[in-house]
Order: structure tokens, then sequence, then C-alpha cells
């Protein structure tokens, strides 16, 4: 089972990197902050000082369209953003 879904590269998380040297990871649910830091710091290679955790609960989205009324659900899930020690850095675009 894999803890890591994937990153989360948005301006937001762009900002926070740069000022406070954190990073956003989209996480399995029912994995916990000591699963989430061991995770990151054997797969980037990275010392990890905190982790905060947010779980998002799906929502209920409903349109009117030409077709009639469509209701529908958005995803639920979990959000880690971890705390980088001091002079490490991940470098999500070095693959691209």
């Amino acid at each position: 089972m894999s803890i890591i879904l994937k990153p989360i590269v948005t301006e937001k998380m762009t900002h926070l990197t740069e000022k406070l040297n954190r990073v956003g990871f989209i996480v399995d649910k029912k994995a916990n902050k000591v699963e989430i830091k061991k995770a990151i710091e054997d797969f980037y290679n990275v010392k990890v000082t905190d982790v905060n955790t947010i779980s998002y609960a799906g929502k209920v989205k409903s349109r009117y369209t030409k077709a009639g009324f469509l209701k529908g659900r958005t995803n639920a899930f979990k959000k880690a953003v971890v705390t980088l020690a001091e002079g490490e850095n991940i470098d999500f675009y070095s693959s691209i």
C-alpha cells in the first residue's frame, strides 16, 4: 500500500515551499503522521521535522443542464503538509 499518492503543486503550496520550507502531499486516508513522515523521508531522502494533516470530506455537487438535473460527488481525500529541516528541499521538476 502506497502512502504518498501525489504531491500538491499549486501556487499556494509553491509559496509555502519558498517561504517556510513546507511541501504538500495527497496521502492515503488511513495513514497517520508517523507513517507519512517515514514514507517521505525514505522516498525523497530528506529530514522531516513536522507533519500536519487535513482530512477533506467529499462534497455533493449539482447543476442544472439541458439534459436535466445532474448530481454528483467530489472525492474525499487527506492532505499532509510537511515541514522539512533547514537546508533540505524536494525538487519535483528535476525529472521533467
